[in-house]
């Protein structure tokens, strides 16, 4: 038993090193710079200007109904950039918020390091302050604003549509999840919907886990849709899938969910 421990705890430390070293190496190869695909700036709580991307309808004769899209592991990249085009498409304001302040990792290792390093309550104050900033643009029903991520963006939306009463759904895409009834903040006394999206063959977020979120939603009595899509991993849904099998449905499932919630 004390030999499992060990190596458990071996193979713990050696992936925070090699995470650490990413992080202070942070070399070309190992990271990029948010600003390559950024096109928008806002004040943070401290007084840091904050970047992030912001995918809009063609023009309309009133406010629309708005998205935040919390991107994954890697950072604000092109992917979730595209990803917000996409959305925009349908007929929302997307704001997909850099939480990394800068940096977008192209390795793994230095992915798990920005994600390792970035302080939760930081990053909650961060997405606090792109949901103000979206809702105070001239085309955004502010009482239409919905919160969706991916993989550790779909923690980070979930953390926030918990916190802020003001979001009307909440959409998280196999990222971390909540297990007790009574954890779940706002959405206890707003009646607001929550939709999980996760894969039956992710080793990240496994089955057992996305039931436990299941079962504890239903138990706080929240208006919710949790699916599980057969012979899927971890993030499946992205540009490049959602023409065709499981992301194409659960991208389906997205919008319907959007659609229906968002509606004037």
């Amino acid at each position: 038993m004390l030999r499992r421990v060990l190596l458990g705890l071996g193979i713990v430390i050696g992936v925070l090193l090699v995470a650490v070293v990413g992080v202070v190496v942070g070399d070309s190869q190992a990271f990029e710079m948010a600003g390559d695909v950024t096109n928008v700036e806002y004040p943070a709580a401290d007084g840091t200007t904050l970047v992030g991307y912001l995918a809009q309808p063609e023009a309309a004769s009133e406010p629309r109904p708005a998205v935040l899209m919390v991107h994954e592991w890697w950072g604000l990249n092109a992917e979730i950039a595209e990803m917000a085009d996409i959305l925009a498409e349908q007929g929302y304001v997307v704001l997909a918020p850099d939480t990394y302040r800068g940096r977008v990792a192209t390795t793994v290792p230095g992915a798990l390091a920005l994600r390792i390093s970035a302080d939760k309550a930081r990053v909650d104050s961060d997405i606090q302050a792109a949901f103000d900033h979206l809702a105070s643009l001239p085309n955004v029903d502010p009482t239409r604003i919905a919160v969706m991520g991916f993989c550790y963006g779909g923690g980070v939306a979930l953390r926030h549509g918990v916190a802020n009463a003001e979001i009307v759904a909440t959409i998280n895409l196999y990222g971390d999840t909540i297990d007790d009834p009574t954890d779940f903040g706002a959405l206890l006394t707003n009646g607001r919907p929550v939709l999980g999206v996760f894969g039956a063959e992710d080793a990240q977020i496994p089955v057992s886990e996305a039931n436990a979120f299941d079962a504890a939603l239903d138990a706080a009595g929240i208006p919710n849709e949790v699916t599980i899509y057969p012979g899927v991993g971890h993030a499946f849904v992205n540009p490049h899938t959602i023409d065709e099998g499981a992301a194409r449905d659960a991208w389906a499932q997205i919008t319907a969910f959007l659609a229906d919630n968002l509606s004037g």
